[in-house]
C-alpha cells in the first residue's frame, strides 16, 4: 500500500489525535490542525518531519486555505483530508442565543466547507484523493437537546452527498463517518451548554435519561482507527459508514416511522400535485 499524506483538523485529542496516530504508525504523513500546537508536541517528538503541526481556527476561512496550500507545499500531495474539527451545542432550540447557533454552524457546516474548497483544486489536479467529513448518527437522526448540532451535521450531510457527485469525475471519493457514542470528551470539556429554561426541566430530565440509554456502552476512539484506515485504502470507499454498532438500528427505525408517515400523507401529497 502507497503510503498516504494525511491533513486532519482537530488533531489534538479524540478521534483526530487517534486517526492521526494510526495514519503515522504505519508510514504515513500527517499535517495536523490544532488551535494549540503544543498538544501536538509528543506526536512531533515520536514522529520527526513526517508530521507538520500547524495551528488553525477552522471558522477562519483565509487561514483555513493558507493551511492545506501549506500542507500541500511541505509534502508534495494530498491523499486524505478530514474535517474533523467540531464540537457539541447543548440546549434546547428556544435556550440557544443566537452567538451560540451561529458558532456551531461556524465550526461544524462552515469549517468543513472551507478545508474542502482549499484542499480540492490540489485532489482534482492530482485526480485522486479522499475527503472525510466526520458526521454523526446526529447528522442521520435528530434528539433533544441537540438540535442546533443536528442541524449543523445535517449541513454537512447535504454539502457531502452533493460533493461526491461532483467530485467523481477527478478520482476524488467522499466519505461521511457517521459515529454513535464514544469515550471522547464531545459530551464534555470539548461540548458547549446554553442557559437551561425553567419551564423545560422536566423535559431536560426526559432528554439526558434518553441519551444515557442510547450511548450505555461507548465506543473505543483508538479503535476507530483500524476501521478509518480499512475505508480510506478500498478501492471503492462508502459515501456513508456508522462507526459504532448503535446507529444502524436507530438509523433504520427512523427511515421506516419516516416512509411510514410519507405513505399515510400521500393523499395529501397527490392533492398538493394538483
Amino acid at each position: 500500500m502507497a503510503q498516504k499524506v494525511w491533513f486532519i483538523t482537530g488533531a489534538s485529542r479524540g478521534f483526530g489525535h487517534e486517526w492521526a496516530t494510526a495514519a503515522l504508525e504505519r508510514g504515513d504523513s500527517v499535517a495536523a490542525t490544532a488551535r494549540d500546537t503544543a498538544t501536538l508536541a509528543p506526536l512531533v517528538d515520536r514522529f520527526g518531519d513526517r508530521i507538520l503541526p500547524l495551528q488553525l481556527d477552522v471558522t477562519d476561512r483565509e487561514a483555513d486555505f493558507a493551511a492545506v496550500t501549506e500542507a500541500f507545499n511541505y509534502f508534495g500531495r494530498l491523499d486524505v483530508v478530514v474535517n474533523n474539527a467540531g464540537y457539541g451545542q447543548f440546549g434546547f432550540i428556544e435556550e440557544l442565543s443566537e452567538q451560540e447557533a451561529r458558532d456551531q454552524f461556524e465550526t461544524n457546516v462552515f469549517g468543513a466547507l472551507w478545508v474542502t474548497q482549499a484542499a480540492l483544486p490540489f485532489l482534482r489536479e492530482q485526480q485522486s484523493g479522499h475527503i472525510i467529513q466526520v458526521s454523526s448518527i446526529g447528522g442521520i437522526s435528530a434528539f433533544s437537546n441537540i438540535g442546533i448540532y443536528n442541524g449543523s451535521k445535517w449541513a454537512l450531510e447535504g454539502i457531502s452527498q452533493a460533493l461526491a457527485q461532483e467530485v467523481a469525475s477527478f478520482g476524488i471519493h467522499v466519505t461521511l463517518v457517521e459515529p454513535g457514542g464514544f469515550s471522547t470528551d464531545w459530551g464534555g470539556a470539548s461540548a458547549k451548554t446554553a442557559a437551561p429554561l425553567p419551564d423545560y426541566e422536566e423535559v431536560h430530565a426526559a432528554a439526558a435519561a434518553a441519551r444515557a440509554t442510547r450511548v450505555s456502552t461507548p465506543g473505543d476512539p483508538a479503535a476507530s482507527a483500524a476501521a478509518l484506515l480499512r475505508i480510506v485504502d478500498a478501492e471503492k470507499p462508502p459515501l456513508r459508514v456508522f462507526f459504532g454498532t448503535a446507529p444502524l438500528g436507530i438509523a433504520k427505525a427512523d427511515y421506516a416511522s419516516r416512509i411510514a408517515e410519507w405513505e399515510a400523507w400521500s393523499d395529501v401529497s397527490e392533492l398538493a400535485q394538483g
